[in-house]
Order: C-alpha cells, then sequence, then structure tokens
C-alpha cells in the first residue's frame, strides 16, 4: 500500500478548502483517508494553513509520499527542507502552450520570408 499526503476538497462551490490528509494511493481524492494532518483555506487572505507538523513528520519517516502541492505547503511551514516544486494549473499550461505555438509561428513566418 502507497501513502500519499495530498488534499482532498470540502466546502461549497465557488468556496473551497481542503484537508492536508494521509491516504491510501488508490482512493479517489475526497474518498475515505487514514489520518488528517491539517487544514488548507487559499480562500481567506492569506491563505489559512494549520498542519499538525508531528503528525505530518510521523508519516513522511513512514515513506508516505506527498504531492508536489502539499511538498510545497509543508515547505512554507518548515516542515520539509528543501526547494519548491513548481506545479502549473490548467491556466498557467495555457499560457505555456500560447507562447509556445507563438514562437513556432514567428520562426515559421521567418522562414518562409528568407526563402
Amino acid at each position: 500500500m502507497a501513502v500519499k499526503l495530498r488534499l482532498t476538497r470540502m466546502g461549497s462551490k465557488k468556496a473551497p478548502f481542503y484537508r492536508i490528509v494521509a491516504v491510501d494511493s488508490r482512493k479517489a481524492r475526497d474518498g475515505k483517508y487514514i489520518e488528517q494532518i491539517g487544514i488548507y483555506n487559499p480562500i481567506k487572505q492569506p491563505a489559512e494553513i494549520k498542519i499538525d507538523a508531528e503528525i505530518a513528520r510521523k508519516w513522511l519517516n513512514v515513506g508516505a509520499e506527498p504531492t508536489d502541492t502539499v511538498r510545497n505547503i509543508f515547505f512554507n511551514a518548515g516542515i520539509i527542507e528543501g526547494s519548491k516544486k513548481i506545479v502549473l494549473t490548467k491556466k498557467s499550461e495555457e499560457k505555456i502552450i500560447d507562447t509556445e505555438k507563438a514562437a513556432i509561428d514567428a520562426a515559421v513566418k521567418a522562414q518562409l520570408g528568407n526563402e
């Protein structure tokens, strides 16, 4: 059984908050979890983060693998050392694809203009 530390969505439509939980990696995102580690509320300004550091370290020592977002939250809280992981959202991926398409189009136009 592979244990992951990940976010499970709670709250209502357009007002999400998340629980940071230890869960079997084969379970659904909002499925049954083993243990709750903390909460993350991105709606509040600044974002509200409450983590039980002792439980988080216990799961990390046992070998639980945090997702990239949870790893960044733990890094900000001082639970994990190292560096942050880059997490791409759908919007940022779309921006990257659009800029790549624009660069390819410009290269094609330049190539056709030089012939």
